[in-house]
């Protein structure tokens, strides 16, 4: 069996794999205004924002119970979870993903709670300047990863 890291790391992997397949772009460890961190946060081509909050065990979704607080963030909530996972304990009111580090499978659509306009707007700037501040650190770390080592 794998270490709950191992599973997070795969399932993270395979419902961004998915996500991306569906045409979403995708960040992951995505911190919210609230303060809490959504595992993955997806937008689609129309700009709907997505949560998907990965869990490895029945112990991992037990001893959380902060994902009512993802809900006011996105317009669609999901968990995503491998197919080892008793799925039978997942609420029915949140869309289901199984995964696995080579992609996953929508297993059930989540119900649409539409954002306010306002935070909607915000998210979405978040959410850009996240990727676009993420994607400029790679870069600047693949320009200087030679510099960085003979320092």
């Amino acid at each position: 069996m794998q270490a709950t890291p191992d599973i997070t790391r795969s399932v993270t992997l395979g419902a961004v794999r998915l996500l991306e397949q569906m045409s979403l772009a995708c960040v992951t460890e995505m911190r919210l205004a609230n303060g809490r961190r959504s595992d993955i946060m997806g937008v689609t081509e129309k700009g709907e924002l997505w949560i998907v909050e990965v869990k490895s065990c029945r112990a991992d979704f037990e001893s959380d119970g902060k994902w009512h607080e993802y809900r006011p963030f996105c317009d669609k909530f999901f968990f995503a979870v491998n197919e080892a996972f008793p799925t039978e304990l997942l609420p029915l009111d949140a869309g289901l993903i199984i995964a696995d580090q080579f992609g996953g499978a929508l297993i059930r659509p989540a119900p649409e709670h539409k954002l306010a306009a306002a935070r909607r707007k915000a998210l979405t700037l978040k959410f850009a300047r996240t990727a676009a501040q993420r994607f400029s650190a790679s870069q600047f770390l693949s320009a200087h990863q030679g510099d960085l080592l003979n320092s």
